[in-house]
């Protein structure tokens, strides 16, 4: 109908509008040459008051069509009833939504090169490739990125909000728990979606255990220090090495 119409331009815009928002934060960081931290946080700061300005409270809803593809087991006729009983639907988007972002990236020019400015900008530089260009498209796929984890946070709750809530220090600690480097140069897909079960399977433990939901994000916190320590640590042997 011309609701769900409606709803696939609403997310392919959505998406559009991630991916031009990181292009114009790694354009701004290639121009200024300012920390990327800096801008990433000014713009962060911006990005978050223009989405108070257009709704100031949580509100609206997702819909019904957008919602069915997270929400429930996955079901059809080609998955048998033995195992679409047991297959959330959101577990089979994220297989989905990583193969056809993550593959394509992996063995394209592109992702080697983020992978080489990441790990050393000027051996980079002098290998041949265009590290500002590489720079503004990894921060447009980051923005694709952030479009995409808020639809899926949309369609989970069914709502939208223009508060950022627990989850900037929440994925940070997933990546970093994950094994990639902060640094940069260094990490990969499936370390990340394991930090991110730990995570939120240490979250669920605390909250059965009814202990105080504030103590989740200080665990979260402890343990994202636990392990950039322990991370420093290792560069450090290995550099002696």
């Amino acid at each position: 109908g011309q609701g769900e119409e409606f709803g696939v331009v609403a997310v392919a815009l959505i998406l559009l509008m991630g991916l031009g928002l990181g292009a114009v934060n790694g354009l701004s960081i290639v121009l200024t040459r300012v920390p990327d931290i800096v801008v990433t946080l000014s713009f962060f700061f911006i990005w978050e008051g223009a989405a108070l300005m257009v709704l100031d409270a949580p509100g609206g809803s997702a819909s019904v069509w957008l919602r069915e593809l997270i929400i429930g087991p996955v079901g059809g006729f080609l998955v048998p009833a033995q195992i679409s009983d047991w297959l959330p639907k959101a577990l089979l988007l994220l297989i989905v939504s990583l193969g056809a972002v993550w593959i394509p990236l992996k063995r394209s020019r592109l992702g080697l090169s983020i992978y080489a400015v990441g790990s050393d900008r000027l051996a980079a530089f002098r290998s041949g490739v265009a590290v500002d260009r590489t720079r503004i498209a990894a921060y447009a796929l980051t923005g694709l990125f952030a479009a995409m984890g808020g639809l899926v946070l949309t369609m989970n709750t069914g709502i939208g909000t223009p508060i950022q809530g627990p989850y900037l220090l929440a994925s940070v600690a997933a990546v970093v728990l994950g094994g990639v480097s902060l640094a940069g140069g260094k990490g990969g897909l499936v370390g990340p979606i394991v930090g991110v079960f730990i995570l939120r399977l240490a979250r669920q433990d605390l909250t059965l255990m009814s202990i105080d939901p504030n103590v989740a994000q200080v665990t979260e916190g402890l343990i994202m220090v636990a392990v950039v320590l322990v991370g420093a640590l290792v560069a450090i042997r290995s550099r002696r090495s």
